[in-house]
């Protein structure tokens, strides 16, 4: 579905997240495509001129008209606004919009070429500095802030990872945990999994805020809030860590799918939940779907990688034979050119030999499981830190 901008009529849109992403050039579009693919928790509009024949797999909403005509509507429902427009268009365009800057979303503005990320509005309480940093990162621009003093002294515990994907379980501790991180009280940053290059400013990471690699060392530490980063579902004596905490999910879980034509979508998907579930991992943390090049067009695995937003990736038989694995079978080389499926695909999108599942077949579907590794990363950066 097309909005129509019309002059008087504040336009219906489908707000799902709190960020909305705006682009009306051919290279703003494929900036807004990704960030919409780096950074979790954005809606995307852009003009339907650039329609690219994926919109609404992707939820991405299409606009003919005037772009002025879209903010009135995005403005109210939106926490933060990133526009991939001039600069001083975006001013003229949002000042009949301005109220106060206690009600006013966060706007940011990012140049044609994607090399400067600007804090335009509501750079403090509407958290436009921190969504600076959070998008220059995912993009590698360079961020811009002229307020006088730059809010961005600590994590931003709403946008914490949101650039690498990782979305938080549940918003309700939000609010405390941010207080505790203003306030300067003891924060614990436990990660067991994702990405450890979440700190991008040059000063050091402020001292009331200490890593710790496990939820007992982080416990042991006796902190005030917590910023729990894993993958893993936690067991019921863990639960306690979250009194006042936040559980962010990486996106790390990459899953190897070998199936039967015409196998459904909902087949694949109750594999796939009840072996995460055998294995204490959250769907939510899951990446991508790897399969053979044969596969590319499976219904049921196109259905469920849409539904979830997770990539979908594919290689030749060739690719796949060139991986070490426990149990080549002779039967899967005759039908496919390769001799597994599952378990090389995971390896050859992790790098990895070693996975959680190697190989599980239930009913028409042949599943592994591997993870990404940034073991090496995370103990270099924390020496950094």
């Amino acid at each position: 579905m097309t909005i129509g901008l019309q002059e008087g009529v504040i336009p219906v849109i489908r707000q799902q997240n709190d960020y909305a992403i705006v682009a009306i050039t051919k290279h703003g579009v494929e900036i807004a495509r990704k960030l919409n693919e780096q950074m979790s928790g954005t809606d995307v509009y852009y003009m339907s001129k650039f329609v690219k024949g994926d919109e609404e797999q992707r939820s991405i909403q299409l606009f003919t008209g005037s772009v002025r005509l879209l903010f009135p509507a995005l403005f109210p429902a939106y926490k933060g606004l990133i526009i991939i427009i001039s600069l001083g268009a975006v001013v003229r365009m949002i000042a009949p919009l301005l109220q106060d800057k206690k009600r006013d979303p966060g706007v940011v503005v990012i140049d044609d070429n994607g090399e400067h990320v600007i804090s335009v509005l509501s750079g403090h309480l509407g958290g436009a500095n921190e969504l600076t940093h959070e998008v220059a990162a995912a993009i590698d621009a360079r961020a811009v802030i002229t307020t006088a003093s730059d809010v961005q002294k600590t994590i931003p515990v709403d946008l914490f990872g949101r650039r690498f994907g990782w979305a938080w379980d549940s918003a309700d501790k939000l609010t405390p945990v941010s207080a505790a991180v203003v306030n300067e009280e003891r924060i614990a940053v436990i990660q067991e999994s994702g990405e450890p290059n979440w700190w991008t400013h040059e000063r050091p990471i402020p001292a009331n805020i200490k890593w710790f690699p496990s939820i007992k060392d982080g416990r042991a530490s006796e902190p005030n809030a917590v910023l729990l980063i894993t993958h893993r579902l936690l067991r019921p004596e863990e639960e306690s860590i979250l009194t006042n905490g936040v559980l962010y999910r990486p996106k790390v879980i990459i899953l190897g799918i070998g199936c039967n034509r015409g196998t459904s979508a909902d087949e694949i998907e109750r594999v796939i939940q009840l072996t995460l579930e055998e294995l204490s991992f959250s769907m939510r943390s899951v990446k991508a779907v790897c399969t053979i090049d044969l596969k590319k067009d499976e219904v049921g695995l196109l259905e469920v990688t849409r539904k979830h937003g997770w990539e979908f990736i594919t290689y030749t038989p060739e690719e796949l034979n060139t991986v070490t694995i426990e149990a080549p079978s002779e039967t899967v080389y005759q039908f496919t050119g390769a001799y597994a499926v599952s378990e090389p695909a995971v390896k050859l999108y992790t790098g990895q030999d070693k996975l959680a599942l190697v190989k599980k077949k239930s009913g028409n579907v042949t599943i592994s499981v591997g993870l990404l590794d940034f073991t090496a990363s995370v103990q270099s950066q924390r020496g950094d830190l």
